[in-house]
């Protein structure tokens, strides 16, 4: 087991900014991530989501993104990474990866233990920026075993060629139904759009003082405890290329969400029935803790208390990524704060007189 004053787990958005200040600071930390390369979630995004239909992509501290030129028609899972692994080589960050996190416990004197299959760390303080693309949330309807076609989450969806022909009922109300709406359209047999809620469209500028009241309500969520809801969700949707195309194909008649599937389709208890093959779910994702579990975090509320960055029942770890920075919105501010935790909590630890 080694050592290290800090470890920071995962190098998405969140995880660099949160490395980079930390080598601000002055500390030297250890950077695991899980996937074979840089990029984080970007990585893993459809070949068809080009840059121009992206929700929102931020500079990372320090090193701006090269001018956008011709990159509105490249794919962003080329295109982002591409940038990511030029900024770990600019900082001098020396991401280990891949190195899959499988548990963090509390450990020997004041540390926590950080066990993965690359190794074994021994931490004064953790950051945690693990995201949410591999926890793809998947709601459960009644008769979902009775569905005689194909269902998939929009973490699988790979372009619209595979539903040519098809009838596609999309489940979603952010940015990812848009995506699949404005692509698979025109392309399927029929499309079905559905929502728990009905959507509520804003206006394609989304200013600084948007920006910041959207976070500031998840983070009154988390801060009590609560499970927090993603800061799309609060958003509303915007007037994105994306959209735009869904709206010109005559793919945004919403109808509200079904109460049940059936072999052939999705119903409504009202008597209402749409035939479908095929069912696409854009519901979002969850945030990737499993590993934390051994810590035991969990409030009565069903989420991890945190107050900024900083886990309330846990002050040597902080969540980014997390809430309020689980988006392009709030990460590098979040890195920023879980860096200064970091630092402060640290600095009170060594200036403690001994017993």
């Amino acid at each position: 087991m080694e050592e290290s004053e800090v470890v920071v787990i995962g190098a998405g958005q969140a995880g660099l900014s949160s490395a980079y200040f930390l080598r601000r600071f002055g500390y030297a930390p250890v950077v695991l991530d899980a996937a074979d390369g840089p990029g984080g979630a970007w990585r893993h995004r459809s070949p068809s989501l080009t840059m121009e239909k992206v929700h929102g992509i931020f500079d990372l501290p320090g090193v701006r993104r090269p001018p956008g030129g011709g990159d509105g028609g490249r794919p962003a899972a080329e295109v982002v990474p591409g940038y990511y692994a030029a900024y770990e080589r600019e900082v001098g960050l020396d991401v280990l990866r891949p190195a899959r996190v499988g548990a963090v416990r509390r450990g020997p004197g004041e540390r926590l233990v950080v066990e993965s299959d690359a190794g074994v760390w021994a931490a004064r303080a953790v950051v945690n920026a693990t995201g949410t693309w591999t926890r793809p949330y998947w709601p459960y309807y009644p008769g979902r075993g009775s569905f005689a076609g194909r269902q998939l989450h929009y973490a699988w969806y790979r372009g619209p060629e595979e539903f040519a022909g098809r009838r596609v009922v999309v489940a979603g109300g952010g940015a990812s139904a848009m995506h699949v709406l404005s692509e698979v359209a025109g392309v399927a047999a029929a499309t079905t759009w559905v929502t728990r809620r009905p959507p509520v469209l804003e206006e394609e500028f989304f200013s600084e003082e948007a920006r910041r009241a959207a976070v500031a309500k998840v983070e009154e969520r988390v801060r009590a405890g609560f499970p927090p809801q993603s800061v799309v969700s609060v958003t509303g949707l915007r007037y994105s290329v994306a959209l735009r195309e869904a709206l010109a194909k005559g793919a945004l008649e919403r109808l509200p969400m079904f109460d049940r599937m059936v072999a052939g389709g999705v119903a409504w208890d009202d008597g209402g029935f749409v035939a479908a093959d095929t069912i696409v779910w854009a519901t979002g994702f969850r945030s990737a803790l499993d590993h934390l579990a051994p810590l035991r975090l969990r409030e009565p509320q069903g989420g991890i208390r945190v107050d900024g960055t900083r886990v309330v029942r846990e002050p040597r770890l902080q969540l980014v990524g997390y809430g309020p920075s689980a988006s392009t919105i709030g990460a590098n501010r979040a890195g920023r704060e879980a860096a200064r935790n970091v630092r402060d909590h640290l600095t009170a630890r060594s200036s403690r007189p001994a017993a």
